[in-house]
């Protein structure tokens, strides 16, 4: 393939990308519980100068290495904020939209270098297989969450494309890159960069028999130490500083006590990236499937595999790469689905180049075909789910957006995205059976503006629901406020309240337990940019505003206490109540034998 054909196609890949995972990313605010704690600890950094140890309501945060904290407070830096990004979001979301978008590119780019043999339109090809990327229900989802999980599947994918093909052109691919975004890597989640890779290349070496081949090309020791070079400096300096709480946490807790236990109650059981791996192909999973059960009939067949053509040999790869990550964290106790991210490009691969592939002999045509004509049959059942929304949407029911089911059928989303679906049905159909090696890109230009047209609308909705609330509670709340005078949040606890007033919030959640622990936190609790206890001695402070949830201000414990009413929004009210009258409802309380536990160790605090 020319070098002008190549950039062009690089050039519609990054059009689309640029529409797929960047067009409104900072459209709606952040969603709770765990994106605001990013961006807060994001934008302190940017704010304080201290770019070593995140911190978030004034506690340190060792959840997750620096990168993707260092990216995001970059952004927070540029200069007039307030005017480009209103929301605070684009900063924080860039992050993960601009990491979707460079392992679009990266496959794509793959592709184009290597394509399928007998692939008659290898460059609609490799926007096909950068599009079943990006148009992943999983990576639609993250790319627009403002965490760690698209950076990692950005960096860790980009490496091992890098180890792919230095193997099979170790002439004209340098062997550095793939450990430089190794390094990157494990600066972005921490060593489980480095295990999974590990896996996923011993695997291939044991798929291709040719573990001296592998060894020989890629460098691993030279490729370690660039790796650990890059990454290793700031878990040193972190020890220094922080000493035993960074290792318990960061090692003990969000690593190992991970792997090993359940935390934060995700138990989930062994074949749960089972389910997740179907829906995160949709609608082609049937094409995943046969191209996983060709790739390992492959490994069991008598030919020399390391004599496999390029193509195969992506196919291979990209097969063990998925296996790696199905095993790796079906053994881990605690599952979330976002695990299964890292998994998402060799997934998308493994569905391109399936589709992709001519043949002629007669078996194989048949199972295409009967594998296209699932991921039709899929298209055409969601088709019909979404056209039947008005009779399953007034089942739906979220005590934090109450109105959610009327404003879905009201704003008719649904049933535009069912008119997508069922275009692209009709695509598929008209033109699958054909077996031309372009059909999948047909088929996912409709499913482009199922994005833009129905998923985006819909989160936008969604924030007005859920998040709007909480925005217009912060900006009364800084209206209300009174020099010194503290926030709390009891009950639905929403860290995003943190971000938006820029300022300390005291959290508890619903319990007799957590009026006690609020009542001495107030008195007693310490953390950086608060010293309340000091202030209540000279300034004598008397009240505390509460943004507190219906369901919560009316349990028998939170009556009586006569405040001021402030506002109300949506599921929320501000309460301004008088400390002293908290302070005696909690002896009430304490007599009973509720005590407070608010010092004792907890994983996760904020």
């Amino acid at each position: 393939m020319t070098r002008s054909k190549r950039l062009r196609a690089l050039l519609v890949i990054l059009s689309l990308g640029l529409a797929v995972c960047i067009w409104e990313l900072g459209s709606t605010g952040l969603v709770d519980e765990t994106p605001p704690l990013f961006a807060a600890a994001s934008r302190a950094m940017s704010s304080t100068g201290d770019w070593l140890t995140p911190r978030v309501n004034g506690l340190p945060r060792f959840d997750k290495p620096p990168l993707v904290y260092w990216l995001m407070g970059l952004f927070y830096a540029i200069p007039g904020g307030d005017l480009w990004d209103p929301l605070g979001t684009w900063s924080a979301r860039l992050p993960s939209g601009i990491a979707s978008l460079l392992m679009m590119l990266a496959l794509g780019d793959t592709v184009l270098c290597w394509p399928q043999k007998a692939d008659l339109f290898p460059r609609r090809t490799a926007i096909a297989v950068a599009l079943l990327f990006g148009l992943s229900p999983l990576v639609m989802l993250w790319t627009r969450t403002a965490v760690s999980d698209s950076l990692l599947c950005m960096t860790l994918g980009v490496s091992l494309l890098s180890q792919w093909r230095r193997y099979v052109s170790p002439s004209t691919y340098p062997w550095w890159p793939a450990w430089l975004f190794l390094g990157l890597a494990v600066l972005t989640k921490g060593p489980v960069a480095v295990v999974l890779s590990g896996l996923i290349l011993a695997l291939f070496a044991c798929a291709q028999r040719d573990f001296v081949g592998l060894w020989q090309r890629l460098r691993p020791l030279s490729g370690l130490s660039l790796a650990g070079l890059i990454s290793l400096p700031w878990y040193f300096a972190e020890l220094i500083i922080e000493g035993k709480p960074f290792w318990d946490s960061f090692f003990g807790y969000h690593n190992l006590q991970r792997f090993t236990s359940v935390v934060n109650s995700h138990l989930q059981p062994w074949w749960f990236f089972g389910p997740v791996m179907i829906i995160a192909s949709l609608p082609f999973t049937p094409l995943l499937i046969l191209g996983l059960y060709q790739t390992l009939l492959s490994f069991k067949s008598k030919q020399d595999i390391s004599q496999s053509t390029d193509g195969e040999s992506l196919s291979s790869f990209a097969t063990c790469w998925l296996i790696a990550v199905l095993i790796f964290f079906t053994f881990a106790a605690t599952k979330l689905p976002s695990y299964w991210l890292p998994a998402t490009p060799a997934a998308a691969l493994l569905i391109g180049l399936t589709g992709a592939k001519g043949s002629e002999q007669a078996r194989e045509k048949t199972l295409i075909f009967w594998a296209w004509t699932g991921s039709v049959f899929l298209m055409i059942v969601l088709a019909i789910a979404l056209w039947m929304s008005p009779f399953w949407i007034p089942l739906i029911y979220d005590p934090e957006m109450p109105t959610l089911a009327s404003e879905l059928i009201e704003s008719r989303l649904v049933l535009r995205g069912a008119f997508f679906l069922s275009i692209s049905s009709f695509v598929g159909i008209l033109i699958g059976f054909k077996n031309r090696s372009d059909r999948l890109l047909a088929v996912q230009v409709p499913l482009i503006a199922f994005h833009l047209f129905t998923f985006l609308p819909v989160s936008r909705l969604a924030d007005k629901l859920r998040h709007l609330p909480v925005r217009q509670a912060a900006e009364l709340l800084l209206q209300a406020k009174q020099p010194t005078e503290p926030v709390a949040m009891v009950g639905v606890m929403k860290p995003s309240l943190h971000f938006y007033l820029n300022q300390v919030v005291f959290y508890e959640g619903r319990s007799r337990q957590a009026l006690v622990n609020l009542d001495e936190r107030l008195r007693e609790d310490l953390r950086d940019g608060l010293a309340l206890p000091e202030l209540r001695k000279a300034r004598g402070i008397k009240t505390v505003l509460l943004l507190i949830d219906h369901g919560t201000a009316n349990r028998s414990y939170w009556k009586g206490f006569d405040p001021e009413e402030i506002g109300e929004f949506s599921i929320y009210k501000i309460w301004r109540i008088n400390t002293t009258d908290l302070m005696y409802r909690a002896r009430e309380l304490r007599a009973t034998g509720i005590n407070p536990d608010w010092k004792l160790p907890r994983s996760e605090r904020y």
